[in-house]
């Protein structure tokens, strides 16, 4: 350590700690070859060990950066930090200063909405110092008066000399709850609060400096910086954490990791057991057939949390990797909220305690917490009555930063916290949690809350407004809720159009996915009078459940089933070995029964996402051996019965011609649409957007030629504009047409609508996606190492900032040399999920540099009969000044009048999770303007 007294005496017993920063401050004296070892996103990769006194030194030297901003003891600072060992010495260079430290993570793909996140805490928190690291700052949304510290700027002093002696009620940490409409509450949590509960937390899991932990949490989580950090941090134990991401793409890695750094103690949401559970057979036949297993014979114990833990999962869980040493008592249920330091209930006797229970029961208090159930006048129930938990003791929160109106909702007059969570106290005082007082879903450990899903759905074309309803039920022995949302379509449930119905209830379960990472298990077309409301108008959602679950929504349910077989074609049973592999692939991600999976239901006509198809990939690999199976393989044979004839005849050596069409979605009875690929080749881009149309109208998108084997990349723009008008009209011999493009597409699609025009046939709609006539002069901007800079950020390889930097970096290297490095500091799993490496990678950016090759070439002459431009926020430069100065050009090759409509998102967040549901709506209203396929709109200019 480069410090010693630091004129601080430290208690020699944790008991008798007084303040936060003495906590780190004892671990590296008393514990010095104790600390915090870093695993990688690769956990093949070698992790990084650093002592506790080497944190202590790193946030030493920071603190001194941090008080050259002017800060003084209880001064608030942000943190957006993703590097795990970055955040931890921001986070103790804070506390050891006395600041307030408030982590966050960034709400990617949205910057209006992460925009108004860091304005509403800037204000919330009084103006903090928000530390990020330079890469990350190049990604922030503008906030007029947002104060911005790099951390790279903030080291190469020297280390602080002195820490600050915090009193007992000064703050420590805030931490934020859900809020992702930038609305969210900081949480105050103080030194005392933090000591109470590390003193319970202690007491209760009896962990030593002999134990080892393992997190995987992020650490916005409270359970991440409490029950995974500070924790072992105060008994001196030795701790482990990775990604998340690590644990998400693979949860074996979750044991895996134990098995091999001897973990003693750890903590997961209880969603993860119900995969671990599916994974035991396979761990069992690789140790039988001599493969190294798995040896969990360290693990004394699982905290569980999040959400409820069904009985039968945990026991079979425990059942599972007995063989494997895991111990019959080693998860523990558990109860805990940000408000109550975390984990603060915990049930040691799982599953004798829980034997004949649907759901385990909590356990009992750690020292110092109070807990009762109170009817709804907070009034104490006795022993067995059902009523809100109530919590008080030291650990307990005294409320929201600066939100009175909060703080005062969230405790009775008595000055007990409520905690919005139904159960009953049993025997012995170990608690049972029936249900949630408030309205909320809890999805893989994960709280969602009703209002902010239905907020989102309403905006979509289709819903009548004030009539969406989200709310949770738990199928029996499932291992976390389900969401289920009901709706009134505009003209209502029995009057829509089954095509127009059936789309809606596509787009419900689309923009859920998108947004939030899972899907509905219901989407219920009700009609108004079946939407209960208050006086005042509010939808009384527990008692839909209460329907729901009784039955009453029964034929609703069946209603919806039908349809979706017919509007799917009927069931076709699977005829092959691969058929039938790929239907139980289907149906494990889609959450339905194999023998309802029919072979020739499209997988985007099922659920499928553009994330969802990375998913798959890796389960054909693992059911089929089928190993880097291309993205173009399953956007052109998405059904199970087309995919196995693809898999099969690669089998026998088939090889199939190149076809630029890829039909997304082939079904629909209006005029299709056609959209051509961006600048880099590529048509994934569109696969969410195409959902957004099922049974309304074809959407095909046109790939460039060259990513396959053997393909020969175009070699003039004009042969790529005569090779597409030609598979458009194999695909639809006469007009009318409809074509767009994205970004460089934009100029192709103009060339294949004059094409068109040239052979006597209408092109009705030509699209344009934000980009102008006049690519030349972008096209000239672009080297190899710009465009490969692009590639890479298109694909999320690299930030924006590294984008914008790179090129000059890597400018005199060679081609190959430049290729690598991009690889070389991409995330590992995002490599995986792309299936790239360095030849795979080479070829993508050679064809992308041929494109802008070609688009060196391409000066627009010729008219097309009219242009429809949507217009977002451009690469650089004002949207205004992109509008009237670039895009109103095409004004010059047209013979009609054009239309500009302005849509929301940047240029690369147009057709992204956030703002495709709005997108989608624009342009099909301009498509049924444009061809007389629906009803006229006139809000274009």
């Amino acid at each position: 350590m480069t410090v010693k007294p630091m004129k601080l005496s430290v208690p020699e017993n944790a008991q008798d700690l007084e303040f936060i920063a003495q906590v780190l401050v004892r671990a590296a004296r008393k514990h010095p070859d104790a600390g915090v070892r870093y695993l990688p996103g690769d956990v093949e990769s070698e992790s990084v060990f650093q002592s506790y006194g080497e944190l202590l030194d790193a946030a030493l030297t920071i603190l001194t950066g941090l008080r050259e901003q002017g800060l003084k003891p209880q001064d608030k600072v942000t943190l957006l930090l993703a590097g795990q060992r970055d955040f931890l010495a921001v986070l103790w260079a804070c506390v050891l200063g006395g600041f307030v430290p408030c982590p966050m993570v960034p709400l990617p793909g949205d910057p209006a909405r992460w925009a108004a996140q860091l304005a509403h805490i800037d204000q919330l928190l009084e103006r903090p110092l928000l530390v990020t690291t330079e890469a990350m700052r190049a990604e922030l949304p503008d906030v007029p008066g947002l104060r911005v510290a790099p951390l790279e700027g903030l080291r190469g002093g020297p280390p602080a000399t002195e820490i600050h002696r915090a009193a007992p009620g000064d703050l420590a940490f805030l931490v934020l709850t859900s809020g992702s409409t930038g609305n969210s509450k900081a949480v105050m949590l103080t030194n005392a609060n933090l000591l109470a509960s590390m003193a319970g937390k202690s007491d209760k899991q009896q962990l030593t400096a002999a134990d080892t932990t393992f997190n995987w949490i992020s650490y916005d989580h409270v359970a991440a910086l409490l029950e995974a950090h500070l924790l072992p941090l105060y008994v001196g134990a030795n701790q482990l954490h990775a990604p998340a991401s690590v644990i998400l793409e693979d949860p074996l890695q979750f044991l895996r990791i134990v098995s091999r750094y001897r973990v003693t103690m750890t903590f997961t949401p209880n969603f993860l057991l119900g995969p671990l559970n599916a994974a035991a057979q396979k761990i069992t036949e690789e140790k039988e057939k001599g493969g190294p297993g798995l040896d969990l014979s360290a693990l004394r114990h699982i905290v569980s949390g999040g959400e409820a833990n069904v009985v039968a999962t945990g026991e079979a869980f425990l059942a599972g990797y007995a063989p494997h040493g895991l111990r019959g008592s080693a998860l523990w249920p558990a109860f805990g909220m940000t408000e109550t330091c975390a984990g603060s209930i915990y049930n040691r006797e799982f599953p004798a305690a829980d034997a004949g229970n649907e759901f385990a029961n909590l356990g009992t208090p750690v020292k110092g917490l109070r807990i009762r159930v109170a009817d709804d006048d907070n009034n104490p129930l006795p022993t067995g009555e059902t009523g809100e938990l109530q919590l008080n003791g030291p650990m307990i929160t005294s409320g929201y930063y600066r939100n009175e109106e909060a703080t005062r909702e969230a405790f009775t007059p008595d000055g007990w916290f409520r905690s919005g969570d139904l159960g009953r106290i049993d025997e012995g005082g170990r608690l049972t949690l029936v249900g949630r007082s408030k309205d909320s879903i809890i999805v893989n450990g994960v709280n969602y809350f009703s209002h902010e899903i239905e907020a989102v759905l309403e905006q979509l074309d289709g819903v009548s407004g004030g009539y969406v309803a989200a709310f949770p039920t738990r199928r029996p022995g499932s291992d976390t809720e389900q969401l289920v949302i009901a709706v009134n379509p505009e003209n209502g449930p029995e009057g829509s159009d089954e095509a127009d119905l059936y789309r809606l209830l596509t787009a419900i379960r689309s923009t859920v996915v998108m947004l939030w990472g899972f899907r509905p298990t219901h989407v219920l077309p009700l009609p108004k009078d079946a939407f209960p409301k208050t006086s005042l108008g509010k939808t009384l959602r527990q008692r839909m459940r209460r329907t729901l679950e009784s039955g009453g929504y029964d034929d609703v349910i069946a209603r919806v089933a039908e349809l979706t077989r017919r509007r799917l074609g009927g069931h076709t049973p699977p005829a092959t070995a691969t058929e039938r592999v790929l239907t139980e692939i289907y149906a494990e991600m889609f959450d339905a029964a194999p023998e309802d999976i029919s072979a020739t239901a499209s997988f985007f006509d099922l659920g499928g996402t553009s994330l969802d198809i990375l998913r798959l990939r890796r389960q054909v690999e693992r059911r089929l051996g089928v190993a880097d199976l291309p993205i173009i393989t399953v956007l052109t044979n998405p059904t199970a019965r087309a995919l196995a004839a693809h898999l099969d005849s690669d089998r026998a050596g088939g090889t199939g011609a190149y076809d630029p069409v890829v039909p997304l979605q082939p079904n629909g009875d209006k005029t299709p649409l056609f959209c051509v690929h961006p600048g880099v080749g590529e048509v994934l881009v569109f696969v969410n957007l195409a959902k957004y149309f099922v049974g309304d109208r074809p959407f095909h998108a046109l790939r460039a030629r060259g990513f396959n084997e053997g393909e020969e990349p175009f070699g003039s723009f004009e042969e790529m504009v005569t090779t597409y008008v030609a598979a458009i009209r194999r695909r639809q011999p006469h007009g009318p047409y409809a074509v767009a493009g994205y970004s460089y597409g934009g100029a192709v699609a103009f060339e294949i609508a004059k094409a068109l025009e040239a052979e006597g046939e209408r092109v009705d709609f030509v699209g344009s996606f934000n980009l102008p006539p006049h690519i030349k002069y972008r096209m000239e901007e672009l080297d190899f190492v710009e465009t490969a800079a692009n590639l890479a950020f298109f694909l999320d390889l690299i930030n924006k900032k590294q984008s914008l930097d790179l090129p000059d970096q890597l400018r005199h290297l060679p081609r190959e040399e430049q290729l690598a490095h991009f690889l070389r500091i991409a995330p590992a799993d995002r490599l995986r999920d792309l299936d790239l490496d360095l030849a795979k990678f080479s070829a993508w950016a050679e064809l992308a540099n041929g494109l802008t090759d070609l688009g060196r070439t391409y000066t627009p002459t010729g008219t097309t009969r009219s242009m429809t431009v949507f217009y977002a926020i451009p690469l650089r430069g004002t949207k205004e000044d992109w509008l009237e100065n670039e895009l109103r050009r095409w004004d010059e090759h047209t013979r009609e009048p054009n239309r500009y409509i302005d849509v929301p998102g940047e240029h690369y967040t147009l057709m992204g999770p956030q703002h495709v549901a709005a997108f989608q709506a624009i342009l099909r209203r301009e498509l049924d303007r444009a061809l007389g396929d629906g009803p006229v709109t006139d809000d274009g200019e």
